[in-house]
């Protein structure tokens, strides 16, 4: 009888032990997929943007170093395209117009976002109406956008044709229509649409200044226009960065305002490179070409965000 009951309870214990090691297999594969549950999720995205993205991007490269027309070709020319892209007065004249383009809008869309983001910075009463107002634009399409400005800044059916309706015979705004002024039009528009987004991240960093500094300054007798100037201002310095990085890939991209507002007219008074690859890849069948002018547009992108991302890293580390 003794031996019979030490053998029950040495099976008792192997059972438990069993059970255990059940259990502790049953938890390591239920951590083992909460682990490689996000993964398994992420993962058909991540395959999508690796092949029609980053794919597409690496044949975009490999088309511009080919012979390719009206359809992809595969004749090996080295950098002949971009040598003959470079040469081109139409790529000139939109390399020139992107130049005032991207640096109005940036001027312009930072100082206006930046003056917004100081006024809600007041405390002011109307500051719950007035942000969403100012954020409004950046939700609307830049299709949407540019046919609104086209709209209004037409002379036959906009701002001239409303005032010459009240009277004001005499005025005039065709700027629009004007090969020397239609750009000015574009940045008009763009402006108005990101001055908004723009606001809404300085306002983010001036709430983010501590408020001991700004106190301590005020102590010492540092007016408003003082403690903006030399304390609140330069701590916004990554807020700039950020901020000239973005509006900067938007200008060197910039396609669709283009599209609905002139169509790159008058004349090409308002092509930028994005408007000249569209026209040469798929109006003038010169597949290379395009593809090249594609490249060098993706070359300025990286020109600007890589700086910048190694900066941001390298403070980081510092930290």
């Amino acid at each position: 009888m003794p031996g019979r009951a030490e053998g029950g309870g040495i099976s008792r214990k192997y059972q438990r032990i069993r059970r255990s090691c059940a259990k502790v297999r049953r938890m390591n594969y239920r951590n083992r997929m909460q682990d490689w549950l996000p993964k398994l999720v992420v993962s058909p995205s991540f395959f999508l943007i690796l092949i029609f993205v980053y794919g597409f991007i690496l044949y975009t490269g490999y088309l511009s170093l080919t012979d390719s027309k009206m359809l992809p070709s595969y004749g090996f020319v080295g950098l002949e395209n971009y040598r003959k892209l470079w040469m081109l007065p139409q790529w000139w004249t939109a390399i020139e117009n992107l130049a005032i383009f991207a640096s109005l809008y940036i001027l312009f869309s930072v100082t206006i976002g930046l003056g917004l983001a100081i006024l809600l910075d007041q405390k002011i009463r109307a500051e719950g109406l007035l942000r969403p107002i100012y954020l409004y634009p950046m939700a609307l399409s830049f299709i949407v956008t540019g046919t609104a400005w086209k709209w209004f800044l037409d002379p036959g059916i906009g701002l001239e044709n409303t005032m010459h309706q009240l009277g004001w015979t005499s005025f005039s705004f065709t700027w629009i229509k004007d090969p020397q002024m239609a750009i000015y039009t574009i940045v008009i528009a763009a402006v108005w649409q990101s001055s908004g987004f723009v606001m809404a991240m300085f306002l983010a960093g001036l709430r983010g200044v501590d408020n001991e500094i700004i106190k301590a300054a005020q102590i010492d007798g540092a007016s408003t226009v003082t403690i903006y100037r030399r304390i609140i201002i330069p701590l916004m310095r990554p807020v700039f960065l950020s901020a000239f990085v973005i509006l900067a890939h938007l200008a060197i991209k910039s396609y669709d305002l283009i599209v609905a507002m002139t169509g790159g007219g008058p004349g090409q008074a308002t092509t930028l490179p994005a408007n000249f690859m569209y026209s040469y890849t798929f109006a003038r069948n010169s597949m290379g070409i395009g593809a090249s002018s594609a490249i060098i547009m993706l070359i300025m992108i990286f020109s600007i965000i890589v700086p910048y991302l190694y900066s941001e890293l390298r403070g980081e580390k510092s930290q």
